[in-house]
């Protein structure tokens, strides 16, 4: 039997601390020795309630923020010892989708605009070639090029996340980091980004670090899931193990959470996936 394909991520013993409100107060600690894995093809569920800490672990696997201890690996590399002018090189390689589909793209921007950016900023940009790129990008998140001619505030709020999803793929990424993407949707639309990122991660065998704290999501997206409390993991393991037979009390506690489908009693476990 083979080994595994090593991880595409690996973060160990992370700690991001935020200075106190006042000088005399000690900083506080929001990730506190957290450790975890994402290989290609496969979604690492990072949940827990709010101010939990996952979203400070989300930034300093993007190198949004330093952290104060411990290492964070993609694909190998240090990503807190390499040099800055490296770290850009490989920024196109793992990218963020943000939760807020409006606030994420500039209102000033127009579609076309928006996705072609990473491209230009990268060195990616081919006058030529770019607008059929930027078409294809649309196309594949399920939207028509002719939205590229549009500003933010003319598209709904699902139609600006896959504008978002589009702009994260033109640099052809290995890993996504996928915070709370649907959780200011209208429930009507999150299927349909829910199934699209599914499809993506399909086709293209990407992993992603998918930071949420819906657990009825989580049940069916995610192969893996690890559960935060006060910045450290205190329960992890497959989605389908974890989310039916929960041995934390807290992951019982967001669990019991979830709110119950119409017409069906509230429980404790989620149902199997279908």
């Amino acid at each position: 039997m083979t080994d595994p394909a090593p991880p595409l991520l690996e973060v160990r013993d992370l700690v991001v601390r935020y200075p106190g409100r006042t000088r005399r107060d000690a900083p506080v600690t929001a990730v506190d020795g957290v450790s975890l894995d994402v290989r290609a093809g496969e979604t690492l569920a990072l949940v827990g309630e709010s101010g939990c800490g996952k979203s400070s672990t989300a930034a300093a696997v993007l190198g949004l923020r330093r952290p104060d201890a411990g290492s964070v690996r993609f694909e190998g590399q240090d990503l807190t010892a390499i040099t800055p002018a490296r770290l850009r090189a490989l920024r196109p390689a793992f990218q963020p989708v943000l939760q807020d589909p409006y606030g994420s793209l500039s209102p000033r921007l127009r579609v076309r605009d928006a996705v072609a950016e990473p491209l230009r900023l990268h060195g990616r940009w081919d006058r030529a070639t770019g607008p059929d790129r930027v078409a294809e990008l649309l196309e594949r998140v399920g939207l028509d090029p002719a939205h590229g001619d549009r500003l933010p505030h003319e598209l709904s709020g699902g139609q600006c996340q896959r504008v978002g999803i589009a702009r994260a793929l033109a640099c052809e990424p290995r890993l996504l980091v996928l915070d709370e993407p649907v959780s200011a949707l209208d429930p009507s639309v999150r299927a349909g980004v829910v199934n699209l990122l599914t499809r993506l991660q399909d086709e293209r065998g990407l992993g992603y670090l998918l930071i949420c704290h819906d657990l009825a999501l989580v049940r069916h997206v995610a192969h893996r899931v690890a559960v935060m409390r006060r910045g450290r993991v205190v329960e992890s393991g497959p989605a389908r193990r974890v989310c039916s037979h929960p041995e934390h009390p807290h992951t019982r506690e967001l669990l019991e959470a979830v709110p119950p489908h119409p017409g069906t009693p509230r429980r404790r476990t989620l149902p199997a996936a279908s």
